[in-house]
């Protein structure tokens, strides 16, 4: 009887030490990656801060300060200097490579709102959260506070741009 029990206790040994292996923790759930940025989260908010606090300030074609008025590119340049200390580029053409593109649902307050029209860069305003920007809209206009889910803008192609 011993000698038939041997085979069978050898086969169940092997088995079982198969099944004795260390276990493996439960992989991590996977989370996207935030697109890189060269500002920190305060200098983005205090970006946001003050280019709510231009509305009002009219628009002058070539503008760049609040004396003398801005243009959308002029309103960028100037509040991401002021509270970030980053020099952006001073067309919209230039500004729609600067900074990484970023995905809609990835949209954090700083980041830019970057309007084309036949694959050329016209405008450009500061994301401020909750679906709304700032920019300097056209002549005779001053700089305001607008939601990119408006009928207008809605409408126009935009790109995301993390500076």
């Amino acid at each position: 009887m011993r000698k038939l029990c041997a085979p069978w206790v050898a086969a169940a040994v092997m088995v079982l030490a198969g099944c004795s292996s260390t276990p493996t923790a439960p992989p991590s759930p996977v989370v996207a990656p935030q697109p890189p940025a060269r500002l920190t989260l305060e200098q983005a908010n205090d970006v946001t801060v003050m280019a709510i606090g231009l509305v009002g300030t009219p628009y002058r074609y070539g503008g760049n300060t609040p004396a003398s008025g801005f243009d959308c590119s002029g309103l960028i340049g100037y509040v991401y200097k002021q509270r970030a200390g980053v020099v952006a580029p001073r067309t919209t053409g230039g500004l729609i490579d600067w900074g990484t593109s970023i995905p809609a649902p990835s949209l954090r307050t700083g980041d830019l709102v970057v309007f084309a029209q036949n694959g050329r860069a016209n405008h450009a305003g500061i994301y401020v959260g909750e679906g709304r920007f700032v920019h300097a809209p056209s002549a005779g206009g001053t700089v305001r506070l607008d939601r990119l889910n408006s009928s207008y803008w809605a409408k126009q192609q935009v790109s995301y741009r993390r500076p």
